[in-house]
Parts: C-alpha cells; structure tokens; sequence
C-alpha cells in the first residue's frame, strides 16, 4: 500500500516543498524536459541563490533530479515522486469519503428511530 511506502519525515518534506507556489511552479516548469538552475533563477525575481534553495528543497523531498550537463545543472521532475503522492492522496479521500458515508448512515439511522 502505498502509505506504508512513505515515512511521515517524507510525507512532510513534501507537503512542506509544494506548500510554496514558486516551488510548485519550478516543479510544473521541469515536469517534462529539463531545465538549468540558471534559466530556472531567470523567470524569477529572486537571486539565483534563492531559487537554487527552492531547488533543494523539491530535491530533498524527491519531487525533482539534478544532475550535471558540462558547466549547467539540470533539474528534472520526478515523475514516479509525483505518481506516489497522488496515490497517496487517492488513498486519503477513500478514506474520507467512507467516513463521510459513515456519518450518513448513522445519521439516518437516528433519523429512523426518532420517527
């Protein structure tokens, strides 16, 4: 099951990481081809050094790659990071959408009886 495959620390850093928005655009924008730290800092009004901190930070949790191409550091989404999270969060509204039919039944259970 796909909870068990994640530590709550793991759980954390991603929330933690995709709960700014200038990480969640960095993730959107090397979701499908990658893209170098410094033309990732130039779409941005922060220094380079800001945006290589958001950087680590979404690779920490696992949600993107870097590597090396001559002088330039590539960032990748990582696509299987990204699969998991939304199974996680499947399982999560499963979840809650079984107690909320729960609830329903037991409500109309009292409804029945004060009848």
């Amino acid at each position: 099951m796909v909870v068990d495959e994640f530590t709550d620390a793991d759980v954390d850093a991603i929330f933690r990481a995709l709960a700014d928005s200038t990480r969640r655009d960095i993730v959107t924008r090397v979701m499908n081809d990658g893209i170098s730290v410094s033309r990732l800092a130039s779409r941005y009004e922060m220094s380079f050094a800001a945006v290589q901190k958001h950087v680590a930070v979404l690779q920490a949790a696992g949600l993107v790659s870097k590597h090396r191409s001559g002088r330039e550091q590539i960032v990748r989404g990582d696509v299987t990071t990204i699969h998991r999270i939304q199974e996680l969060l499947s399982y999560f509204e499963d979840v809650w959408r079984k107690r909320a039919l729960r609830m329903g039944d037991v409500l109309n259970d009292d409804n029945r009886e004060n009848r």
